[in-house]
């Protein structure tokens, strides 16, 4: 059974070519588009199983569009492909729901493959950036450098996730906890590390190896 595909990416040549390389037996591409609003309307009227997406677009921001994007194609897998080898950004595709995290030097062969994965529900690859980031974001005990902190086990997972330079919603998203929630822990953090602000603490967390 072929799995359909949307291409979203607002660089033409870009997504013209990603529309002819990955078209195949298994994967049908439903649209190619460079336009966020457009790349909803498309999800609503074409239902794809996939969504391969571009991370910093013209109009908007790729990664930032996912929930929109999600709320008419509840089913839709998510892989981010992009230039940029950002933690950051990798880190908040997986506090959005995506499934892998390509660069755009990748091969047509380990698109597929990653997108084949992706469909059938299995892991990303062992090389997978998402995949290394994830665990990294998923992990629960610190290095000895962070042993010294007056932080729980909860507050120092969200100082990780303050170092990758995720917002309070997406650190919640992650966590699977309020945005309130996430905002209490933040002022903890902040007042038991004597930080002036979140981008201090996130320069921190950095030194000790938390991140």
């Amino acid at each position: 059974m072929s799995s359909k595909l949307l291409i979203i990416d607002d660089h033409e040549v870009v997504r013209v070519g990603l529309a002819v390389l990955l078209a195949s037996d298994d994967i049908v591409v439903v649209g190619a588009t460079g336009s966020l609003k457009e790349a909803h309307e498309l999800a609503a009227s074409q239902r794809p199983d996939l969504i391969l997406l571009d991370v910093r677009m013209a109009g908007g921001d790729g990664l930032g569009a996912i929930d929109d994007i999600r709320s008419v194609a509840e089913d839709a897998k998510f892989v981010v492909l992009s230039t940029y080898d950002n933690p950051t950004y990798v880190a908040r595709a997986v506090a959005m729901g995506a499934s892998d995290y390509l660069l755009k030097g990748s091969s047509q062969a380990d698109i597929l493959a990653a997108l084949r994965r992706v469909a059938e529900d299995e892991p990303p690859s062992e090389e997978s950036l998402l995949r290394q980031i994830r665990a990294t974001m998923r992990q629960t005990d610190f290095c000895t450098a962070s042993e010294g902190l007056p932080l729980t086990t909860r507050e120092l997972q969200v100082l990780r996730h303050i170092g990758l330079g995720l917002s309070n919603r997406e650190i919640g998203t992650s966590l699977d906890i309020s945005v309130e929630t996430v905002k209490e822990h933040v002022q903890n953090i902040l007042r038991k590390m004597n930080a002036v602000d979140r981008t201090d603490a996130a320069v921190r967390a950095v030194k000790l190896g938390v991140v």
